[in-house]
């Protein structure tokens, strides 16, 4: 069985996708089946019933605090009895990453794949993913990942996925910062939203963000801890966590504090 834990707005539409592949999968959350998914006969809250029968895990959680929890605390899943594989697509940590294979058996394989695209891309099956772990491990894993996904990039050894994911994150931090940044300074200047985010998307400030700004879920949001933006300052954190040894990270701390001081903006 493969199981999905966090079935979320990344999780659950990736569960979606697994399903709808032909492939034998079930999903875990503490909360209930998000209304946005087809999911209630697939998603439990049973930690139990989800252990019984898994063998892949796929965990797609918040944060550390969460994937400790889901491994090795309330839920306990490392300790599944069929437990042959873990694959970690939350976007932590690298250090936190690496160190899971120190607590994990190593009968149990280890691939990290975070992934980006955001909810939209999740619901179309087109998620970029970020893998890290040995060859072989990969393409054993690779039908999951092509019913979830439509681009795949394999960075290295188990880890490097996560590194590559938190410098693409903190590059997605600030290209959300400075965006909303200019929109707001555009207001006042008097410019039509529309026509400036077209210009964007063909001239030299062309970014994911700008460029997806209509269909990208939390593009509007202002800061809350349990929405997006409020995860984009936990994805700077990750990356600040695995920076060089005397890197100047005076510039992402900088996104960091703008992104605090987003407020919701409303269309125009």
């Amino acid at each position: 069985m493969i199981g999905v834990a966090g079935c979320g707005r990344m999780g659950a539409p990736m569960l979606e996708s697994l399903v709808r592949a032909g492939i034998r999968a079930t999903g875990f959350d503490v909360k209930s089946a998000p209304d946005f998914a087809n999911l209630h006969a697939q998603v439990t809250q049973d930690p139990l019933g989800f252990a019984s029968n898994l063998e892949t895990l796929i965990t797609v959680v918040r944060d550390i605090s969460q994937t400790e929890d889901v491994l090795f605390g309330q839920q306990n899943l490392i300790n599944a009895p069929h437990l042959k594989r873990i694959i970690v697509s939350s976007t932590l940590s690298p250090r936190y990453v690496l160190d899971l294979r120190e607590r994990v058996s190593k009968t149990i394989t280890l691939i990290d794949a975070p992934m980006s695209g955001a909810q939209i891309a999740a619901k179309e099956a087109r998620l970029s993913f970020m893998l890290g772990g040995a060859d072989a491990d990969l393409d054993a894993a690779q039908p999951l990942f092509n019913a979830m996904g439509a681009h795949f990039h394999r960075m290295g050894a188990y880890g490097a996925g996560m590194q590559a994911k938190v410098l693409n994150n903190l590059l997605a931090a600030s290209n959300t910062a400075m965006t909303r940044l200019v929109l707001d300074w555009a207001d006042g200047a008097g410019l039509d939203e529309r026509k400036l985010l077209d210009l964007i998307h063909t001239s030299s400030g062309q970014n994911w963000f700008a460029s997806g700004f209509e269909d990208i879920e939390f593009s509007r949001d202002g800061l809350s801890e349990d929405n997006t933006i409020g995860i984009l300052i936990k994805d700077v954190s990750s990356a600040l966590d695995a920076a060089p040894a005397h890197a100047d990270t005076a510039l992402p701390k900088a996104v960091q504090d703008l992104i605090r001081t987003l407020e919701p903006r409303k269309r125009r």
